[in-house]
């Protein structure tokens, strides 16, 4: 499967939104941000991703039903995320108030520990 280039218009809001607020990363080329070592919000594509609580998830589906598990690849659904549609994140307002939700929802996640580097010896 091909990857996207990220929507720039996306990386620009996400960016500016995101002031502050955990550490940027950058996974398959798209910017993502964490707290304590979860991922909680980013861009995929031309999508915008969040990690919500089952409730959270209930709620945002029934007001938005354009909302839609994310599925970074065919096959591939990554559980507790979803899609944001535009109507979402088109209103800042709204799009704030699920932001927040995630960086709670994440904040309060046990922090993962980093993964140690093999040392290989020849």
């Amino acid at each position: 499967m091909e990857w996207k280039k990220p929507d720039e218009g996306l990386v620009e809001l996400l960016s500016k939104e995101m002031e502050g607020m955990g550490e940027k990363r950058k996974m398959f080329g798209y910017p993502v941000y964490f707290i304590n070592g979860n991922m909680f919000i980013g861009v995929h594509g031309d999508n915008l991703f969040m990690r919500l609580s089952q409730e959270d998830r209930v709620e945002i589906s029934t007001s938005y039903p354009q909302v839609t598990p994310f599925t970074p690849r065919e096959g591939t659904t990554m559980k507790e995320y979803v899609t944001l549609p535009e109507d979402v994140y088109n209103d800042l307002d709204v799009l704030r108030e699920w932001r927040d939700r995630s960086f709670e929802y994440a904040s309060n996640l046990p922090p993962k520990k980093k993964k140690q580097k093999k040392n290989k010896e020849k």
